[in-house]
């Protein structure tokens, strides 16, 4: 019997850890997205492409596997925490190797990383809203490991006097879990694609994410552009009418204008994907 319990643990781990892999390439082929790396080009950067994108998923699929199956029905305490976060920064340097030392995925990697790791301390039956507090509880705890650097993220949040990627897990993904998700699942009811349900979710966290991503290159300017630009897209219907389109079309010409990404949406729709799928395995798919 013990045999059968580590059998279906590895299963579940190695399900969970391409889940995490499909969705972050599903974030980056979704198209079209404002300033993003998509199925049509490199949006506002000049150092990432798609592919790039998606040997960089692949790469992390060992450090998610490692990270379900050191999770796996154990309680969130200290000693987890650290472990999580070490397979974190080994799983950063993977990627770095990857793609020649650029930084494609650390945002993602923080928080699909904490999701995986709750989905794999909770029961299979648990609910996205379960799997994300249980996110929050490991992300509040310390890290006794974790270097003392400043990301451009942190900088960007200390600058700006704004919550990061850090606050948003420890407050159980409210970018996610308050907007994103019903946003996905109300599209879906009102006939929209797929994808257009996927814009629609991505346009819902950026009306009001602190997105450092586009703080660090564009400023406050850029964050009120992103906010109310994904703002025009859902009182216009979202991307399933053709006026959500055209506001979609003029969000990303000033996107690409302002040379900002948002990032730290695309890293949050993926976690979006994530969640539906861990808690609804029968969802839909492109």
């Amino acid at each position: 019997m013990k045999q059968l319990s580590q059998t279906h643990a590895e299963v579940q781990a190695q399900r969970l850890a391409t889940l995490a892999r499909d969705c972050l390439i599903d974030e980056a082929r979704l198209s079209p997205k404002p300033g993003l790396v998509d199925s049509r080009g490199n949006g506002a950067h000049h150092d990432l492409s798609l592919a790039l994108m998606e040997r960089s998923a692949h790469s992390l699929t060992p450090t998610f596997l490692q990270l379900a199956q050191q999770s796996w029905q154990r309680p969130a305490d200290i000693a987890l925490r650290e472990t999580v976060g070490r397979l974190g920064r080994e799983g950063e340097q993977q990627m770095m190797k990857a793609t020649d030392g650029v930084n494609t995925h650390r945002g993602a990697i923080w928080a699909l990383g904490l999701l995986v790791s709750a989905a794999a301390m909770q029961s299979e039956s648990a609910s996205a809203q379960q799997i994300a507090d249980t996110a929050a509880g490991l992300a509040r705890l310390p890290d006794s490991a974790a270097p003392k650097v400043f990301s451009k993220g942190l900088k960007a949040t200390h600058r700006y006097q704004v919550p990061g990627a850090r606050e948003e897990a420890q407050q159980a993904f409210p970018h996610v879990m308050t907007l994103a998700l019903p946003q996905l699942l109300r599209s879906r009811a009102n006939g929209a694609s797929e994808s257009e349900a996927r814009l629609d979710a991505l346009m819902a966290v950026m009306t009001s994410l602190s997105d450092t991503c586009v703080l660090s290159r564009a400023g406050m300017i850029g964050l009120n552009a992103m906010q109310n630009g994904a703002r025009a897209v859902l009182t216009a219907g979202g991307c399933a009418q053709p006026a959500g389109r055209e506001a979609l079309a003029r969000l990303d010409a000033q996107m690409l204008a302002l040379n900002a990404s948002p990032g730290g949406a695309a890293d949050l729709l993926a976690a979006t994907l994530f969640l539906d799928r861990v808690s609804q395995p029968a969802s839909c798919s492109i």
